[in-house]
Formats: C-alpha cells, structure tokens, sequence
C-alpha cells in the first residue's frame, strides 16, 4: 500500500503537468482581457471616482492594469514550458489585477483572477523549470538597466515639454511622477490640459511597459545545458565505448559541443545539445545496454527539471524500444546507408555506373591513400588541414548526429582519413570516418576539391573498402538519407496521392538541402539501410523538435554570438548533406 501511495505522490507532477498549457492559455487570456478593458472607456469612469477616497499610490487611471496584462501575456509562454519563474510571476500578476479588480468593484474581472489564482495554486507542483544558475544576476541587471534607460527617457520627456506642467518640479518628486507612471499609477505633476496629462502619462506607461517587457523575456530565456563535456567525462565516454557494442552513431558523442549525462552507475550515458528550449540527444544511449534505462531516466528528470523538452534524432529501433519505454512516441526519419566490405562488389549490373565512375578516375591517375590519423606526420596533417578549411570555405558548417567538427585533432586518433592525389600529386578530395566499434567506421567528412573530377568519390569509397580486412573493418556506415523510402516510392508509375505530394515536396526542399541528391549518392552503392527515428513525448511537441533538429544540423542559422565549441563539421555536397 506504501508503495502504491509513493507511486501516486511520484506521478502527481506529471499528472498536473497536463495542465500546464491550459492554465498558460488561461492567464494569456486573461492578461488580452485585462488589457482590453482597461484601455477601454467603460473602465475609465469606475477608477475615476476613486480619486477622491484614494490615497495617490492607488491607480488612477484605466492604464494601471496595462503592465500588469502585458506581463501575463508574456508569462503564459513560459508557463506552457512549466517554468517556475513564470508561475511566480504569474501568481504575482494576477493578484495585482485582483486588487486593481477590486479597488474599481469590477465583480467580473475580480472572479476570472480569483479562479486563475486558485488554479495556479493548485498546479504549482506542475511547474518545476528551473533557469540557468547564474540567471538571477543578469535578470536583477537587465532590469536595473532597462529602468535606468526608461527613467532617463521619461524625465527627458516631462522635461522637454516645461508647457505641459502647472510648475516645474524638483528632482524627488520628477522621479516620484516617472515612476509611478511606468505602473499607470498618476503621481505629483499638475498639467496643463488633459491632452498634455494623456499624453506624457500615455509615454510613461509604455516606457514601463518596455521595462517588463524585457525583464521578463530575460527572465524565462531557456536554461543552457549546465556546460559541455569535460575531459573527465570524455574519457569516460571513451571507456564505455571501448568497452561495449555501440550504434555508428555513439562516437559523435564525444562533439565538443554536446554534454553527457551518465546513469548513476556509470555504465551509460545520453549526449545531448539544448537547443531552443529542446533537450535533443543524438542517437541511442552509449554504453552498457542495461544502464541505458538509468541513463534516459536521468536524462528525462534533468529535462523536466529545466523544462526542456526531451527528443531524439538518429535513435536505432533499439534505441526506439529503450526511449519508448520512457514514454516516447518514434516516428521513421529516414535510413542510413551501411555498406558489408565482405560482399561489396562492383561487378553486378546494378553497381555499373559505380564501376564506370572507379574507373575514369583510375584512367585519370588517381592515388588513394588509406591511414589512421596518428600514422600522418603532422605536415601532411596541417597540409589536409588547410585543405578541408579551403574546400569548405563560404559554405554553412553542418552537423549534430553524424559529424565530429574537428577534423585532424589528435583526440581522434584511431580516426580512418583517406586522400586522394591526381596524376600531378595534387590532393583532390579527403574522407574522415570515426570509429564503430573495432570492426567498423561511420563517415565523418566528405570535402572534394571543385576542380576534382566525377568519379573521385566513388573511387576513394572502393579503395576504402578493398582495404577493409587490412583495417580490421567488416562495415561502414556511409551517411543518413532523409526520407528515403519517400522518394524510391513516390516516382513509381501507380504510386499514391500522398506519396507523390510529399515526392514533390521533397524534390521542392532538395533545391535548398541537397535531401534528394544526398539519398542518390547512397543509393548508388546498394548499401544495406538501417531506418533512422525521431522520438518525441507529444505530437505537439515535434514542430519544436523538428526546428531544433534543424538547428542543431545548420540547416537554420540565427543569428548568434560566436562561441567556439559551436563550430561543426560541415560536409560538402558530394558527401553529407
């Protein structure tokens, strides 16, 4: 019986969580209602005949509720994030619009904030987003400077027009009327006229307006990752992958830009990036397969601690069956393309274009050199270095799931690089592939020269694979082909209506994306395909992860201060896309 009453008391959070964006769309609401009725005239005269039995800190004017409207307006979206300073706020803001509510015996108005407060009270335990450590500072100096500005600002406006006071004031009771006007609240001034009252107060109130504004979207900014990998943790990433059979995917764990978070035994770990309020891991768990419950777990309560939203891009159909467990829903995003280097042939009829490309380039004189990084001395090093740098310069860096960003670093010695030099000795294109286990390698970068002839590609992948049992590599994972059965269904004669829309749209994005040519240059191969999922605890909750996603691979850039540990791997047009 203990058990079960735990059990109960454990899931109540998450129960009331279900809440959390009805109660966002009622305090949304009832902040546009404030608003509307106070800038309305029906208010004006019920706060009006307050003047005489009020003392002057108590609003005079419709415009009181305005900051306070605006304010829960803004909190309504960090409350659907079921972030706690939100609901702080919230709770704060709607208690003002009751007293406001009630000081002017408005019984409707007064009622809608008793009932969003009950509710707030209610839910409170749904909302437990934590904001980054540090945040408590920058809000306290944003605010201070934001009113800082906005005092300047006023007092500049009531001081540039001296006609539209009765008197001039002094400096304590100038600051008193610019203030109290932030809140809507009428302060010392004596005016001229009522357009001059309406119009200084009018700018006031907006100043004050700006004020919270900015408060509060520094406020409910999404917490960051609590810091990236540090080099303890990346070794011990490097043990678990030493010690256990991973996904061709679990060496980009180690991305300088992806924390870890580790199950409390230590046998396993999910890498991740916060990215717009998105906690989005790349791949399946690394480790031991009986510590990945403890480590999704994990991951799980830290999203929920900072109300991130928890996806997964590049999950397995093991990894599927683990998050799944955990209550996420999976849905297929494409294939990745593994090739077998024991039954690889370009001798059948469908691999002839394959062969014919292999062939021009050795006709041409083409040389493939296949090492580990730590068998190149480092100025032939530095030379691939400058090379990829120039190959790739001007074109969008990519890469989250499958892409290291750090071509040539000597923490990645067991990496596999392949060059190619032409007849002249001039290096044509690079491959870099990580490892996969000890038996395989997952391809990290793809870069070619523009002068570099067809076919360069295509030879180098031969050569890598004729050297398979040298290398002690029976697989390779070439690359990731989004949608792939999209499009080897919907150009076939009798396909579907909703295979052939989504073909062209599909065939539209490649224009930008390279999504069909990057599924073409697979498939060419024959390679054995792997299907990709994307895992997601709500199907509302997939436009963000999608955005994320997208954010996290380059496809989208905003604008941003360069951090360094931001910089990935970009794979040119031939390779990953």
């Amino acid at each position: 019986m203990h058990r079960r009453r735990d059990r109960r008391t454990a899931d109540a959070p998450r129960d009331q969580a279900r809440w959390a964006p009805w109660i966002a769309v009622l305090v949304g609401l009832l902040g546009v209602v404030s608003v509307l009725d106070a800038i309305s005239p029906p208010l004006r005269p019920r706060l009006e005949a307050l003047t005489d039995v009020l003392p002057v800190l108590v609003p005079q004017a419709a415009g009181a509720a305005v900051p306070l409207g605006v304010v829960l307006v803004l909190l309504s979206r960090g409350l659907a994030r079921r972030k706690r300073r939100a609901w702080v706020g919230a709770l704060a803001a709607t208690t003002g619009l009751l007293v406001l509510n009630g000081l002017a015996r408005s019984i409707g108005e007064s009622i809608a904030a008793m009932v969003v407060i009950v509710l707030l009270v209610i839910t409170r335990s749904a909302f437990t987003g934590r904001p980054d450590p540090g945040s408590r500072r920058t809000v306290a100096l944003t605010f201070l400077a934001s009113l800082l500005l906005a005092t300047l600002v006023g007092a500049g406006a009531l001081l540039a027009d001296p006609d539209a006071l009765t008197r001039r004031l002094p400096m304590p009771k100038l600051m008193s009327e610019v203030w109290l006007g932030f809140v809507g609240v009428s302060g010392p001034a004596q005016f001229e006229s009522a357009q001059a009252r309406q119009r200084l107060e009018t700018t006031l109130l907006l100043l004050g307006v700006v004020v919270a504004l900015t408060t509060v979207l520094v406020a409910l900014r999404t917490a960051r990752a609590p810091r990236h990998q540090i080099d303890a943790e990346a070794e011990h990433l490097r043990a678990l992958l030493a010690g256990s059979r991973n996904d061709s995917l679990s060496y980009f764990a180690l991305r300088d830009d992806k924390s870890l978070i580790f199950s409390p035994s230590g046998r396993a770990a999910v890498a991740y990036r916060v990215v717009a309020g998105v906690s989005l891991a790349g791949g399946d768990p690394i480790g031991e397969r009986r510590g990945w419950s403890e480590a999704i777990d994990a991951w799980l309560t830290e999203a929920r601690r900072y109300a991130w939203t928890p996806g997964v891009v590049g999950a397995s159909e093991s990894g599927v069956s683990s998050y799944g467990d955990h209550g996420l829903a999976a849905v297929q995003l494409g294939d990745e393309a593994v090739l077998d280097t024991a039954t690889f042939s370009l001798a059948s009829r469908p691999m002839r274009s394959v062969r014919q490309a292999v062939r021009r380039a050795e006709r041409r004189g083409h040389v493939a050199q296949i090492r580990r990084l730590r068998q190149i001395d480092g100025r032939e090093l530095d030379e691939l270095s400058r090379q990829v740098a120039g190959w790739r310069a001007g074109q969008a860096e990519r890469g989250f799931s499958m892409a290291l960003g750090r071509f040539g670093d000597p923490r990645d010695s067991d990496a596999v690089v392949v060059s190619c030099r032409d007849a002249g000795a001039e290096l044509v294109a690079i491959l870099s592939l990580v490892p996969w286990n000890d038996d395989g390698l997952s391809l990290d970068l793809m870069v070619r020269s523009p002068n570099a002839g067809n076919g360069v590609i295509e030879f180098m992948v031969n050569e890598l694979v004729r050297a398979g049992p040298e290398l002690g590599v029976t697989r390779i994972s070439l690359n990731f082909a989004v949608f792939r059965e999209v499009f080897e269904r919907g150009g076939l004669t009798g396909a579907g209506v909703a295979s052939r829309v989504r073909y062209r749209v599909l065939l539209g994005l490649s224009r930008f994306w390279q999504i069909e040519s990057l599924y073409r240059a697979n498939a060419k191969y024959r390679p054995a395909w792997n299907p990709r999922f994307v895992c997601y605890p709500r199907t509302r909750d997939l436009p963000r992860i999608a955005s994320a996603t997208l954010q996290a691979e380059s496809f989208v850039r905003w604008p941003h201060r360069h951090r360094p540990h931001l910089a990935v791997a970009d794979r040119a047009a031939a390779g990953h896309g």
